[in-house]
């Protein structure tokens, strides 16, 4: 006998209870993001390699140890399947030339891919919804995009999700400081661990960014950025307070936040949690106005973030914030040669009418039916035997029944022309109750 096939390891099912739980979310997503002013973009799983290497840089680890790239076997062109959303979203608007219409408030929900340890709340292949705007280039958009995220948490009930903030300066001013920065780490080079020593001269500033508990204290001594900033950059940064000083958004200053993509500049940020382990960070973002015309088109700026499905669907289930799912409105038995002939008539006539119908199939006596009607959570049964088939009628029972008075709980004939009413009818009933 043959073995079963399991799932590639890291990419995972989500299966019926839970996926009703994703689409509240997808859905609380949509209303929030049209609510900005943001507008759905649809990008391939499978871009050009080249593609990631020059946006995310090669000396990344996205791009040196994670990415699944391979070769096309009909012409030999080197594909990868996305590893994250933005150098795609970038491709789209210089591809298609969006940008120079106007400027551009963009967003995706989809599947990334990275080859990475599988642990809590991160997956090798894992959903992301990312936002990304085009054409402004003051801190106003930065600091909308992160007021975007604060409104989004109190939406899906969440607490406990801290800000931090830094800025990454202009590429002339982290060539600077990235000389300071090389010189330093040279002096501790006894303390530095492999990951930092392949670093030093190829990306310093992600040395920065390292969890190696034995290189902290020497991390922590290192020179900051902030001190080689100009005055321009100086006041972006100050823009993009000021305005969640007035909103009453707190934050923290993290002068290590220096994200791990090398197309950011000015604004980086990301919201963080203890309560995913080490693993905390939710979503994640910032500015990146040279990545447009990296890639080939013309000069744009650009800020947008990223945010883990996943880890968000963890913390809504874990905080106790999780919506009570529903279930259908009618389960509809049926039994009998007329009643089975009449039962589809009747289902259809219910779903023309906006109501929910579970339909039992597969036959079974009415007991057994009514097992799964009322397994079914569904508020009402409708019930057709070959007598209410013959007197065109059907059997109306409320399966979730309440008490007081003016409740509608015991079960009545009703015509089939006049069971929608009484269904729409004992729900405003209990909405007003």
């Amino acid at each position: 006998m043959s073995q079963t096939i399991q799932s590639v390891r890291g990419m995972n099912d989500i299966l019926p209870g839970e996926s009703e739980l994703w689409e509240l979310f997808e859905e609380t997503i949509r209303s929030w993001l049209k609510s900005y002013g943001y507008r759905p973009i649809r990008l391939p799983i499978v871009e050009p390699t080249p593609l990631f290497k020059r946006a995310i840089g090669e000396v990344t680890d996205i791009v040196e140890k994670e990415m699944y790239s391979f070769e096309d076997s009909l012409n030999g062109e080197q594909l990868t399947l996305r590893p994250e959303g933005t150098a795609g979203c970038v491709r789209a608007v210089i591809q298609h030339n969006l940008a120079a219409q106007r400027p551009q408030r963009l967003y995706y929900m989809g599947q990334m891919f990275r080859h990475e340890r599988p642990q809590k709340g991160r997956y090798r292949q894992f959903n992301q919804v990312g936002i990304e705007s085009f054409g402004f280039a003051g801190p106003d958009i930065d600091a909308e995009q992160i007021l975007m995220c604060a409104r989004l948490w109190d939406d899906l009930g969440l607490d406990g999700i801290k800000l931090q903030l830094n800025s990454l300066g202009q590429l002339e001013e982290r060539a600077n400081y990235r000389a300071e920065l090389i010189a330093y780490f040279e002096k501790h080079a006894d303390l530095l661990d492999e990951d930092a020593k392949r670093r030093l001269y190829t990306n310093p500033l992600r040395i920065l960014d390292s969890k190696n508990p034995a290189m902290q204290e020497m991390i922590t001594g290192a020179p900051q950025l902030m001190a080689h900033l100009g005055a321009e950059s100086l006041a972006h940064f100050e823009g993009v307070q000021q305005i969640l000083r007035d909103v009453g958004i707190p934050y923290e200053i993290n002068p290590r936040l220096v994200r791990g993509l090398d197309y950011y500049n000015l604004t980086v940020f990301e919201w963080v949690t203890d309560r995913l382990g080490a693993q905390g960070t939710v979503c994640a973002g910032g500015r990146y106005d040279g990545l447009v015309e990296q890639l080939g088109g013309k000069p744009t700026p650009a800020c947008g973030f990223a945010m883990g499905v996943e880890r968000l669907v963890t913390l809504i289930r874990e905080s106790g914030a999780e919506p009570e799912l529903e279930g259908v409105d009618v389960y509809l038995v049926h039994q009998g040669d007329a009643a089975s002939r009449m039962a589809p008539r009747v289902a259809e006539g219910l779903r023309d009418q906006g109501i929910n119908v579970l339909f039992n199939c597969g036959g079974g006596s009415f007991k057994s039916q009514m097992k799964k009607a009322d397994a079914s959570a569904a508020m009402f049964a409708v019930i057709i035997g070959d007598d209410e088939a013959n007197a065109g009628e059907v059997t109306l029972k409320p399966l979730r029944a309440e008490e007081g008075p003016g409740q509608r709980n015991e079960q009545k004939r009703v015509s089939v022309d006049l069971v929608a009413d009484e269904i729409m009818n004992a729900f405003f009933d209990g909405d007003d109750a």
